[in-house]
């Protein structure tokens, strides 16, 4: 068995679907026909900046994050993507052009996968899936709104509350400094706000 496709079941893929618009069985047999399982290793590059990102990707397992480096060595985190969600440049993806992102594996990940020609497939030969991924890409673009609109007008710890409500289940598996990258501030006032916070005394009941 090749280890850069594993054995992996589509079911988190279907259903994640299903909620969305529920597919026939021969829509689920195109789904199956389409996308394909990958693994990447913790620190393993999933695009590199300057290559066309040729591939959707729904996380089965494990977290992946994209990201820019600034002139000066600087990591921007613009997304993290963990069990079922999506990650990929759009830009570089549809306009088939080199990407100014990152995105690699912060952890051993499974993804399911689709090229852009079997995309544009689906959605000639089944109009749902095209309905169905232009509300993903709705709601990615309503999320970056929200985002920027955020790092224009919040303070750092609400950019910082709106973390732990968007990605709770990440807190704890992701290091400081990468929590800090996304959120446009230093480990050590990610650190202070930490702090402050547990400091908080709780109400009493």
């Amino acid at each position: 068995m090749n280890p850069d496709h594993p054995q992996a079941s589509l079911e988190p893929l279907l259903e994640y679907f299903d909620r969305m618009i529920p597919l026939n069985e021969a829509e689920k047999d195109m789904v199956r026909a389409k996308f394909t399982p990958r693994l990447f290793r913790k620190r393993q590059y999933v695009l590199q900046e300057g290559n066309i990102c040729t591939h959707f990707y729904f996380v089965v397992r494990g977290c992946l994050r994209m990201y820019k480096i600034d002139d000066q060595g600087g990591t921007h985190i613009l997304q993290f993507a963990a069990e079922n969600n999506w990650i990929n440049d759009l830009g570089s993806f549809h306009g088939i052009k080199p990407s100014t992102m990152n995105i690699d594996a912060l952890e051993d990940s499974v993804v399911f996968q689709i090229k852009h020609e079997d995309l544009i497939s689906l959605y000639l030969q089944a109009p749902k899936f095209d309905r169905i991924f232009r509300v993903l890409i709705e709601n990615g673009f309503i999320r970056l709104q929200e985002r920027l609109l955020q790092n224009i007008s919040s303070t750092a710890e609400d950019r910082y509350e709106s973390f732990l409500q968007v990605y709770p289940h990440l807190v704890n598996r992701l290091a400081q400094v990468q929590i800090a990258s996304f959120l446009g501030i230093t480990p050590e006032f990610l650190s202070r706000l930490r702090n402050r916070k547990t400091k908080i005394p709780k109400p009493k009941s």
